[in-house]
Parts: structure tokens; C-alpha cells; sequence
């Protein structure tokens, strides 16, 4: 069974970078479309990038795009996320998922996506 685990999370200063990852374990990620999403105190969840399984399509929100890169380590089977230029509203628990296809719409996240992480915290302040 896939079970996804975040790391790479903590506090930097605006305009500082940062590099998630999202570490598979169970099965391969090249099976799945992995979307990485947010949610910041007081938001709703936003789903700010994705990459597709079989022809590696990225997609990102308008928020972070960009600034923000999404990408495949297949020796570490994992999907990483590279955030460059953070600003203050970055500031969310930040968590991976795994789908068939990248679907960003809300209703999507909790319909098409699974085995959700437990979430890393990235904090931007100065």
C-alpha cells in the first residue's frame, strides 16, 4: 500500500528557498500523478502544483508559479518540490497526494486523491 511521507519543511526568511520532498514507500511514484498542497491558518486547502505520471506534465497554481518547481527523483522514488523566492503568505503546512491523473480543482482533493502525508511545516518570517 502507498504511504507518502513529507520532510524538507522549517522557517526562512522572505525571499529565502526551500526544497519539500515527498518519499514513497509501498509502491513506485511513477505510477501516480503526485499533486503537493497547502493549507495556510484560517484557509482552505489550496493544491498549488502537480506532476502527471506517464509524460510528466507539470501544473501550479497561479500563487506560486514561477517561484515554485515540481519534479521526479526516481532513485529516491520520490517527487520534490523546490521553492525559491518565499514570501510570507507561503507560510502553510504543506503536504503531498497521490492521484490516477492532476486534477486541481477543490472537489478533486478529496475524491481523486489519496494516501495523503502527514504534512511539513514551512514557516517564512523574518
Amino acid at each position: 500500500q502507498l504511504q507518502l511521507v513529507e520532510s524538507g519543511g522549517g522557517l526562512v526568511q522572505p525571499g529565502g528557498s526551500l526544497r519539500l520532498s515527498c518519499v514513497a514507500s509501498g509502491d513506485s511514484l511513477i505510477h501516480y500523478a503526485i499533486g503537493w498542497f497547502r493549507r495556510a491558518p484560517g484557509k482552505e486547502r489550496e493544491g498549488i502544483s502537480c506532476i502527471t505520471s506517464s509524460d510528466q506534465i507539470t501544473y501550479y497554481a497561479d500563487s506560486v508559479k514561477g517561484r515554485f518547481t515540481i519534479s521526479r527523483d526516481y532513485a529516491a522514488n520520490a517527487v520534490d518540490l523546490q521553492m525559491n523566492s518565499l514570501i510570507l503568505g507561503d507560510t502553510a503546512v504543506y503536504y503531498c497526494a497521490a492521484a490516477d491523473h492532476c486534477e486541481m480543482y477543490r472537489a478533486a482533493y478529496d475524491n481523486r486523491y489519496h494516501s495523503w502525508g502527514q504534512g511539513t511545516q514551512v514557516t517564512v518570517s523574518s
